[in-house]
């Protein structure tokens, strides 16, 4: 859900540049047709209804600013009320905003459901017209329509600022586009410049991860950002998890400081057929775009990284170990050194003193993936399982060898994160709680890199 975060400053944090995962062209958002790569969640994400309720109901509450017995599942909402029209522009006509069977994401689902018959999406920006108006007709040929009707297509940002018509501001701006083509200093990836000196009253939601290019850049646009007037959110829904409140509330209730994080993410490969996920050179690797969820959940417990701390081992394509026996994509259309590890091992230790350790595998079959986190405190172990499908909390106290169970029912982080940032858009700053400021997002940004680059100094090199 939610975070944030203390410690040293951009300069500090960053003494390595990544570099960009692609080619991209010039023109502001001149990017092939926006598409999410299909190994970034797991498939199995469900956001129906939970197993159960809290199993110990005496257990500390949660703090006003964010409830985990409140509802978050849209069917459960409360009917919109009624009122002004509330005009979007989207960015990005791909899956992220409009959803696929690969997974849950699809923001103008939750936009629907927020603001209702309100919701007048203006302007859907994509370079691809074809996607953008594929998107546009499943709206119109349904209850929606409304919000689309009057929806008008541009191929970029900059011609959406000279071209839309008189009246129509926006209220909101929400980014689905492909993280190569913003976070950046260059021409043509710096969509975040733009926004704010168009319109620098409007809220504005951008999905993670914040870039593909240089770290350090990341941190120039996060600098730029907290200068502005705008209301930023970045797409790191796991905080917004009640669960994960939850373990936050354990936390500052017994006044415990963490020793150690230990996060585990083994995928289930074989279904992943999008090549261009397979290629370093176009994903940026496991790490940076996949196990990105779990790197700002340690961050999230564990406080800020020392990055000069961070240490890492991989297994790769061409060891023996590294060999898959049911790789959905031909690897020989990929470099070898584009190539994905199989296995990304890290420590790292927190400014606190605090231990941290990922280990990120590419190595299931089958869909459903294997997540887990462990938080540890004095004595206090909060073993965090399957986030992304069923979460589950197994909390063990002191004084009791035996571990709670706490589920939730009806919970919905990413419609909780879309009506977060809309709050605080209608009734002001500081109005509901947003958890990951665009600073924030890029210090995990700034892990993530720091992991593959560790990984990638200690590999074994091909014979």
């Amino acid at each position: 859900m939610l975070r944030s975060l203390t410690g040293r400053t951009a300069s500090q944090l960053v003494r390595s540049t990544a570099p960009t995962a692609a080619k991209v062209p010039t023109g502001l958002l001149a990017a092939p047709a926006f598409n999410l790569p299909s190994a970034a969640a797991p498939r199995n994400f469900s956001v129906s209804a939970r197993a159960s309720a809290v199993t110990n109901p005496s257990a500390p509450n949660a703090s006003p600013e964010f409830d985990p017995h409140s509802v978050t599942a849209m069917d459960k909402q409360e009917p919109p009320a009624p009122g002004s029209d509330f005009n979007v522009v989207i960015v990005g006509a791909g899956n992220i905003n409009f959803g696929s069977d690969e997974g849950p994401w699809n923001h103008s689902f939750r936009l629907e459901h927020k603001l209702g018959p309100r919701l007048k999406v203006v302007a859907l920006i994509d370079p691809s017209a074809t996607r953008a108006d594929a998107a546009l007709t499943v709206k119109r040929n349904s209850f929606v329509l409304s919000a689309y009707k009057d929806t008008i297509v541009y191929p970029d940002f900059e011609n959406y600022v000279k071209n839309r018509p008189q009246g129509q501001e926006p209220h909101a701006i929400w980014v689905g586009s492909p993280p190569a083509y913003r976070g950046q200093e260059t021409p043509g990836r710096d969509l975040e410049k733009h926004l704010v000196k168009a319109f620098p009253d409007v809220g504005i939601f951008i999905e993670k991860p914040v870039s593909t290019g240089p770290v350090s850049e990341a941190f120039n646009v996060a600098k730029e950002l907290n200068g502005a007037k705008n209301v930023v959110s970045v797409g790191y829904m796991l905080r917004y998890l009640k669960v994960v409140q939850k373990m936050k509330r354990i936390l500052e209730e017994n006044n415990l400081k963490v020793m150690a994080t230990n996060a585990r993410y083994f995928m289930a490969y074989e279904h992943t057929a999008k090549l261009d996920w397979w290629d370093k050179s176009q994903s940026c690797g496991p790490i940076v775009e996949q196990a990105t969820h779990f790197c700002d959940l340690s961050r999230y417990f564990g406080g800020e990284v020392d990055l000069d701390t961070v240490m890492a081992h991989s297994l790769e394509h061409f060891e023996p170990a590294g060999h898959l026996s049911k790789m959905p994509i031909d690897e020989n259309k990929i470099k070898p050194e584009e190539r994905i590890p199989r296995i990304t091992c890290a420590t790292w230790k927190y400014e606190s003193g605090a231990v941290g350790s990922l280990t990120h595998a590419v190595a299931l079959q089958g869909y459903n993936y294997a997540t887990e986190l462990d938080v540890l405190a004095d004595g206090f172990s909060l073993r965090l399982v399957d986030p992304y499908n069923a979460p589950v909390l197994y909390l063990r106290r002191p004084g009791d060898d035996h571990e709670e169970v706490i589920r939730y029912n009806q919970d919905d982080p990413f419609f909780s994160e879309v009506s977060n940032l809309i709050d605080n858009i209608e009734k002001g700053p500081g109005s509901a709680p947003i958890l990951s400021s665009y600073e924030d997002a890029a210090k995990t940004y700034a892990l993530t890199w720091k992991i593959r680059e560790a990984s990638e100094k200690s590999a074994k090199k091909p014979a």
